[in-house]
């Protein structure tokens, strides 16, 4: 599946192409990790906040996508070079609470970042089942788990690209809902503005969000670039 826009080629990867999905590893690795794309830094805030190196994180990166690809929700942007300046990388596994530390070595403080992401979806799982009576099942929901873009030109729109594949192809598979942890007022933004992704309010009416400045770990990221994690969420059907 391709699309062509005037300065970037989009496609959903295939577990074939091994090539694409190193690259694809690549883009969002140097993305989280930290990047100066045209004078602008691009970071994730945790992962700015932490002591997390390239090499680690491009591994659990590459680890995700492999788990994931078949599942065909990983699409990319390729510039004129064949390089990937965009990945958005999802899947439509129930979130998985593990509730302790997974991580080791010089990798150890992605636990941090687990049990942030953890830490809301718990709360948006148990809120799914106090709506429906049921629990969460694989299959359901597009859970979008990892953006990053390198594009030097026109990067809001290959985010609204990105995400109008997956989203197009969530919804004509027939999913209820696209789902993701917003982890920074930028991504949170584009992906209101593009793809009409609202915070998520739960049965008493307030945001699913895991704030940063009640995270012994995470209290120094300034509340003018992130104060929190939301669950945001698109209602498919």
């Amino acid at each position: 599946m391709q699309k062509t826009q005037a300065l970037y080629t989009y496609e959903i990867i295939t577990k074939e192409q091994t090539a694409l999905i190193e690259k694809a590893a690549n883009c969002l690795a140097s993305s989280f990790i930290g990047v100066d794309v045209v004078g602008k830094w691009v970071q994730e805030p945790m992962v700015g906040q932490l002591n997390i190196g390239y090499e680690d994180f491009y591994q659990f990166t590459k680890d995700y996508l492999d788990s994931t690809i078949e599942q065909g929700y990983c699409a990319v942007a390729l510039d004129s070079s064949h390089n990937v300046v965009g990945v958005l990388a999802g899947d439509t596994n129930a979130p998985e609470i593990i509730g302790e530390d997974v991580f080791e070595g010089s990798f150890s403080d992605m636990n941090v970042i687990l049990h942030v992401l953890e830490d809301v979806d718990k709360r948006f799982m148990a809120d799914y089942k106090e709506r429906t009576g049921n629990d969460m099942k694989n299959g359901e929901m597009l859970h979008l788990f990892m953006l990053g873009v390198t594009a030097e030109q026109e990067r809001h729109e290959v985010i609204k690209e990105l995400g109008n594949i997956l989203i197009t192809k969530a919804a004509a598979q027939g999913l209820k809902a696209v789902l993701g942890e917003a982890t920074n007022p930028k991504s949170m933004r584009v992906m209101e503005k593009y793809h009409n992704m609202v915070k998520y309010r739960d049965v008493d009416g307030n945001y699913i969000v895991h704030k940063y400045q009640e995270n012994s770990r995470l209290n120094r990221i300034p509340s003018t670039i992130a104060d929190g994690t939301y669950i945001i969420i698109k209602e498919l059907k």
